[in-house]
């Protein structure tokens, strides 16, 4: 652990030793921290005397019965022993017992939380947090009566699942899923945010974690954020980058059954209608989402066409990008969306060209 970083939880900090001389350094000897001999002490005490008075504490020294002497030896041994940094398997221990505290107060509760947020980053500490007990600790978190609790508890299981199959699996084992998803509701924005990140983490590359999503609806709920004008713009970039990722995961796996969401009108639609968000980074991100739920077998041309106008929303786009290549400081992110446009528009129009619509109204598929 770094040393600028100082873990204060209310189980240890009234453990903390009196902050040790200013020049005085750890002693470090034999490996149970006491001394094997009179000579082990005397070594110990060249690097920590005055030399002028290094004769005199040596003659002190001596004159220690073997009682004494030793009495010296546990003392400097339990100082060793409270100087000594915990390591993060004790850290995390401390601060899920914080946790498992009914009577800890809120202040020491969020902040027990907020050191398992750190100490989570490494995926060896995060794969350790169920077998502490930490998770069960954690979930439990999420139905706290204060929302900077839930919010964070909810970042705790976003960042131990991340990437990590194992956690991920155990979380969503754990039940923890249906509580995030509701949270993505909730009216404190900085809640909500979290949740849909931690939704994002337990499901990315996921089977089982997405179909348990999808099965509760949350294909819907997506839906419903993407096209709520009034939400903050951070949950609507994050759910639909969770809609790319989703799209992608699946595009990857075409084997696996698609979806019903990515075939279902509205749910395009309200993807379609954000690139026309006069947030770059969103519009970016809704174009991208459009690229590859085109490429996807059930998705129809006409449906991106006619329900959604895909069409009229790449033109739009295209005068956009063009007014934009005129600003000095605009020229090469315009450019980069220009050409993703152009490739969006291509797979567009491949994707029409597929589909005949015959004049009796039969759909036949050109070769």
């Amino acid at each position: 652990m770094g040393g600028a970083v100082q873990w204060v939880t209310a189980q240890f900090e009234n453990d903390l030793p009196e902050e040790a001389e200013a020049g005085e350094a750890p002693v470090s000897d034999d490996s149970d921290g006491g001394f094997s001999s009179l000579d082990g002490m005397l070594q110990w005490a060249i690097g920590h005397s005055d030399p002028v008075k290094l004769k005199e504490s040596a003659n002190d020294v001596k004159r220690y019965s073997a009682v004494e002497l030793k009495k010296r030896q546990e003392e400097l041994k339990e100082l060793m022993e409270k100087l000594k940094m915990p390591s993060d398997a004790e850290l995390m221990r401390i601060a899920i017992s914080d946790l498992n505290n009914s009577s800890l107060s809120l202040k020491d509760r969020h902040r027990a939380l907020q050191e398992l947020l750190i100490l989570v980053e490494p995926i060896d500490n995060a794969n350790d947090l169920n077998k502490l007990g930490g998770l069960v600790a954690v979930i439990r978190e999420l139905d706290n009566s204060e929302s900077d609790i839930r919010t964070t508890a909810a970042w705790v299981l976003g960042k131990a699942s991340q990437n990590n199959p194992f956690v991920q699996d155990q979380i969503l084992e754990l039940g923890a899923l249906m509580k995030l998803m509701k949270m993505t509701r909730s009216s404190f924005t900085e809640e909500a945010v979290k949740a849909l990140y931690a939704i994002s983490s337990l499901i990315r590359n996921n089977v089982g974690g997405q179909e348990m999503f999808y099965a509760q609806a949350g294909g819907i709920l997506l839906q419903e954020i993407m096209s709520n004008t009034s939400i903050d713009i951070r949950l609507r970039k994050k759910s639909v980058f969770l809609v790319m990722d989703l799209a992608d995961f699946q595009l990857e796996n075409e084997d696996r059954t698609e979806p019903l969401i990515f075939s279902n009108h509205l749910f395009l639609k309200s993807v379609v209608e954000l690139t026309a968000s006069s947030d770059l980074d969103l519009q970016e991100k809704a174009l991208v989402a459009v690229k590859t739920l085109l490429q996807l077998t059930n998705t129809e041309a006409s449906v991106f066409k006619d329900f959604c106008g895909l069409d009229r929303a790449l033109e739009m786009m295209r005068e956009q990008f063009e007014k934009l290549m005129a600003e000095e400081d605009q020229v090469e992110f315009a450019n980069d969306m220009e050409i993703l446009r152009r490739e969006v528009d291509a797979i567009f129009r491949r994707k029409l060209e597929k589909v005949h619509l015959s004049h009796d109204g039969s759909v036949s598929v050109l070769s």
